[in-house]
């Protein structure tokens, strides 16, 4: 007979017999699942780098991106360019998570 025990709230994990020592918490688990998504995502970003080289042309590129080149130095600042991946990131991650969280 197996216990169970309350892990974030409202969520229930099995707990093992006493004595097996082989299962993973809950928390576990769900980091492999996030892990194996962003390699995934990791993946796909690198096929498009790979295959489609100018896809990704615009990065760097865009007005507000700070560049500064001196005789010795240079200094580069992608601003604009980060803003426009973090509204995209945002945008794909509010999209998935309710397909991710607990029922």
């Amino acid at each position: 007979m197996s216990r169970s025990r309350q892990i974030e709230g409202s969520h229930t994990c099995s707990g093992p017999e006493p004595g097996h020592e082989t299962h993973l918490p809950c928390g576990d688990v769900r980091i492999g699942n996030t892990l194996i998504l962003v390699g995934a995502g990791l993946l796909i970003v690198g096929a498009l780098v790979k295959f489609f080289p100018g896809a990704f042309a615009w990065f760097g590129n865009l007005p507000g991106d700070i560049r500064i080149e001196g005789e010795n130095s240079r200094v580069f600042i992608p601003i604009t360019s980060m803003i426009v991946v973090s509204i995209v990131l945002t945008l794909v991650v509010n999209l998935v998570a309710p397909f991710f969280r607990d029922r």
